[in-house]
């Protein structure tokens, strides 16, 4: 069960992290640490980023500025070589804070018109506490349900579920499931 000072720490560096992006790009936090924001309680070392597609050039003025916000790319500091062998092809690129191992996040670039409609219709969620933008929890639910669907995952769509009763939307969740079918599977 994760303390309150590991969460306070999660939302801290994830705050920091997206109010520099958020300068640059339009984003959305997804996965696990939706589910953790919202008060499920279970360990997480990294958060998920979906970032709308950049040209290298502008990433190259994001990458800057995370590093002037003390931030460093485990993968490498040039930008042209994050770009061309990482973003470019799908592959996630991992920031820490300087002289932190952990927490992680992992910043991908939107791949897909599935990528592009979570971050058009991204969500702010009041419960969390956190200034940041969200994909929505129906399409959270159906990617935990319908891709990735471990055991972790299917207890986070569940706990997801729960806390937002109200928000749930079954007509979409099984919309955006069939098009995971599409660009996905």
């Amino acid at each position: 069960m994760r303390s309150v000072e590991d969460r306070n720490i999660l939302d801290s560096f994830c705050t920091r992290f997206c109010h520099v992006l958020e300068k640059h790009a339009a984003y959305i936090v997804v996965s696990g640490f939706v589910a953790i924001s919202s008060g499920r309680s279970r360990g997480t070392e990294d958060i998920d980023i979906i970032m709308e597609r950049v040209p290298k050039e502008k990433f190259g003025k994001i990458h800057t500025d995370l590093e002037k916000a003390g931030f460093e790319c485990i993968q490498g500091t040039k930008t042209a070589e994050l770009y061309d062998h990482y973003l470019k092809d799908n592959l996630g690129i991992r920031y820490i804070l300087k002289g932190h191992l952990l927490p992680e996040m992992e910043l991908k670039l939107a791949k897909d018109l599935l990528d592009e409609g979570q971050i058009k219709n991204r969500v702010k969620l009041p419960l969390t506490g956190l200034d940041v933008w969200f994909s929505s929890i129906n399409t959270n639910i159906a990617f935990k349900e319908e891709l990735l669907k471990s055991d972790k995952d299917l207890e986070d769509a569940r706990h997801l579920r729960n806390v937002y009763a109200e928000q749930v939307d079954e007509n979409e969740i099984n919309r955006i499931k069939e098009l995971i079918h599409k660009w996905r599977l």
